[in-house]
């Protein structure tokens, strides 16, 4: 395994076993990095897409086809954004995400009768600017209130239905009931989600027995990887974690479901250390390697995320995990993001561990920035770890 200089190893390890392919995964305890060293792994990797990417409102060609630059891939891009802007508040990080905003005059893909989660992603960071900016332009957030409105107004609850949609979608829930103060969106967050954990495929997309998601109905048993396993999709699972984690930092403690996001989100986090690979990332298969294996770094950065904000809320053991994401934070930045800030290792989009293969440190995916966006994600919550 390479290790990042600025990391010493300070002699422990931590021997995890449990259910899984990799049972026998080895991690060392490693020291906790500089902010500086974070935040110029982050600074690099987020000025080389910038540059590649002057106008914030230009459409994107992923997959050789034109999109509308609002899409969720540039929203998850602008999460990541905001989250490095919270930890270096630098203006023009602010500027980006507010040309964006105001190219796409505040609006949403499909417009505001979506019922579509991919396409609800961008009022997260709407709703971010709006706030910053002293809530002095209503009209940011228009659009997507209107959006999630139209949805409430009816009893369909059913929308998510793959497992990414969670994290697209649910912190605008959880956001719109801050801002304004009502509990109905935390309610009609909780009773969607709900319906993905519960009822889509079969019985749920969670498996309460592996304590992982399917990413869809497409993987609920009897679907099988070849190696005789569940499929659990890497980064399928990271946007779980993701979802649970800035919905917990909104939700309010004593809204009547805040438990069950919280166990929730610990428990997913407890399935990941067994299977961690000896490099310090996950495959793309979480429980067969042999399928596609290799390193992959979207998965793992959301995992770190998660990891990283658990022990700085204090709501996971800090002893068991931050040896954990620590590994798998220096693997990222040693084996992923290159010396001028392109990011190697990651999937291209799509649902399961065939998607965008093979791999490579030098392989450009189809879209290149929720990649970015969840490398600053992951590194938001390292920098403040102490």
């Amino acid at each position: 395994m390479k290790r990042i200089l600025s990391g010493s190893i300070l002699g422990l390890t931590l021997v995890l076993t449990g259910c899984g392919t990799q049972k026998n995964t080895t991690a060392s305890v490693e020291k906790i990095p500089s902010k500086a060293s974070v935040t110029e792994v982050m600074e690099r990797a987020n000025s080389y897409f910038m540059k590649k990417w002057p106008d914030p409102g230009a459409p994107t060609f992923g997959g050789g086809k034109e999109r509308s630059s609002n899409l969720w891939t540039r929203g998850v891009y602008y999460e990541g954004l905001m989250a490095l802007y919270s930890v270096d508040p630098k203006k023009e990080y602010y500027d980006y995400a507010l040309q964006w905003g105001e190219r796409h005059k505040w609006g949403l893909r499909g417009g505001v009768e979506t019922r579509h989660a991919d396409n609800h992603c961008a009022g997260q960071t709407y709703i971010d600017l709006y706030e910053l900016d002293g809530k002095k332009h209503p009209e940011w957030v228009k659009d997507i209130k209107e959006s999630i409105d139209l949805m409430m107004a009816t009893d369909k609850i059913d929308d998510w239905n793959w497992i990414d949609a969670l994290q697209m979608a649910m912190p605008v829930y959880a956001k719109l009931g801050k801002l304004y103060n009502d509990p109905r969106y935390y309610e009609r967050n909780y009773q969607m989600y709900a319906y993905t954990k519960n009822k889509h495929g079969v019985n749920g997309l969670y498996n309460p027995e592996d304590k992982l998601w399917w990413r869809d109905k497409d993987f609920v048993p009897p679907y099988k990887e070849p190696n005789g396993q569940d499929c659990y999709w890497s980064r399928g699972d990271g946007w779980v974690v993701a979802a649970l984690a800035r919905t917990l930092e909104i939700t309010p403690k004593t809204d009547p479901h805040y438990a069950e996001y919280l166990q929730d989100f610990k428990d997913l986090l407890s399935a990941l250390p067994p299977i961690q690979r000896e490099d310090g990332l996950w495959n793309v298969s979480l429980h067969d390697p042999t399928n596609f294996g290799g390193k992959e770094m979207t998965g793992s950065a959301l995992f770190v995320y998660g990891m990283a904000y658990g022990i700085n809320n204090g709501i996971i053991d800090r002893k068991t995990y931050l040896p954990v994401l620590l590994k798998a934070w220096n693997a990222i930045v040693t084996d992923c993001v290159q010396p001028n800030g392109f990011l190697g290792w990651v999937q291209g989009t799509g649902k399961e561990p065939k998607d965008g293969q093979p791999l490579s440190v030098t392989k450009e995916p189809d879209f290149e920035d929720y990649g970015l966006g969840c490398l600053l994600l992951a590194g938001s919550e390292v920098y403040k770890l102490k």
